[in-house]
């Protein structure tokens, strides 16, 4: 998360979480987030914003804090206002991680969540089997079974961030 020079003192890199509160499952990926990043020494700022004017002044001020970086969680606000998160996220040269392959296509840095298409998939054979007479209530739960790690190069330039070679050779795909 290193992207401002000062490694002469004793650092915590910090996360904020743009999330939108009403989002039931924002929790949960909270949680998940919360239970590992002490563990990569990160303190995590969950923001919850719901409108352009709450995401610009959440980021603006986040990026005032040294070694920063955002991580983009799946909600209307996030989807409904990707160019503007996106814009500021470059602006304060802050690294962010999103949920949507989408905005790193779009300029992002990274996206790291399922397959949407292969979810898709999943779902079209759920369908085909309600359709051929099974119960929906019969039918496990499902959870994505492939992930997707997209990384933005030109991004990371622009940031002044080298991407380990180990961590591209692990991409599914990489923006150059």
């Amino acid at each position: 998360m290193n992207t401002r020079p000062d490694t002469h003192h004793a650092r915590r890199d910090l996360l904020e979480q743009l999330r939108d509160p009403t989002v039931h499952s924002g929790s949960g990926q909270l949680g998940s987030i919360q239970t590992v990043a002490p563990s990569f020494g990160v303190e995590l700022r969950p923001v919850d914003v719901r409108d352009a004017g709450e995401i610009e002044r959440a980021v603006t001020a986040f990026a005032r804090s040294p070694n920063g970086g955002l991580i983009v969680t799946g909600s209307g606000p996030s989807i409904i206002h990707r160019d503007l998160i996106i814009t500021l996220a470059a602006r304060h040269r802050l690294p962010a991680v999103y949920f949507d392959p989408s905005m790193v296509a779009a300029g992002g840095l990274i996206s790291y969540g399922p397959d949407f298409v292969n979810l898709f998939r999943q779902a079209a054979g759920y369908v085909d089997r309600i359709l051929k007479g099974e119960k929906p209530a019969d039918l496990p739960v499902q959870a994505p079974n492939k992930y997707e790690l997209i990384i933005n190069l030109k991004t990371a330039k622009a940031l002044g961030l080298t991407i380990p070679p180990s961590v591209l050779a692990r991409a599914d795909e990489v923006i150059e």
